[in-house]
């Protein structure tokens, strides 16, 4: 065991982990926040996205030790207190979740892209999140949902 000492969704968090964790072990064995899904464990899927540093980060190939002294946040510190964040409020308005378990990925993904880029067209969505697998819901609904978060967001 080891401790790592992470900064995740602004808080100062340590936990004892095997060494050989991943980030994604970590947050979700560790510092229990469950809100990542642990899909393919290769990089594939996506659902284990989480932001470090303002980036889309695959969390299940990231060993834990990366993200030390780095600022982590999970699915779980998108919103502020009760209230969501425009790409989740904007999910569920347009129906852009279906069965769930690949939503926290792409709403971190999503959150990442549109603060670096606030007026995306849909090109650049499909392509932010092309490394977000769905199985439900056929993705018009998510670009929908991520275009209209980003007019909300350049409103604010």
């Amino acid at each position: 065991m080891e401790v790592v000492r992470l900064r995740v969704n602004g808080d100062e968090r340590a936990c004892g982990v095997p060494a050989h964790y991943t980030l994604l072990e970590t947050l979700r064995y560790g510092l229990g926040l469950t809100g990542s899904k642990q899909g393919c464990d290769k990089g594939d899927c996506g659902a284990c996205t989480v932001i470090v540093d303002g980036r889309a980060v695959l969390s299940c190939i990231t060993p834990v030790w990366e993200a030390e002294g780095r600022g982590v946040r999970t699915v779980e510190g998108l919103g502020r207190g009760t209230e969501p964040h425009p790409v989740q409020d904007e999910f569920d308005l347009n129906g852009a979740a279906q069965c769930g378990f690949c939503t926290p990925g792409i709403l971190c993904s999503a959150v990442a892209f549109l603060e670096r880029n606030p007026s995306p067209d849909r090109d650049r969505i499909r392509a932010a999140l092309a490394g977000n697998l769905c199985r439900c819901t056929g993705y018009e609904k998510i670009y929908d949902a991520v275009e209209a978060a980003a007019a909300r967001l350049r409103d604010r």
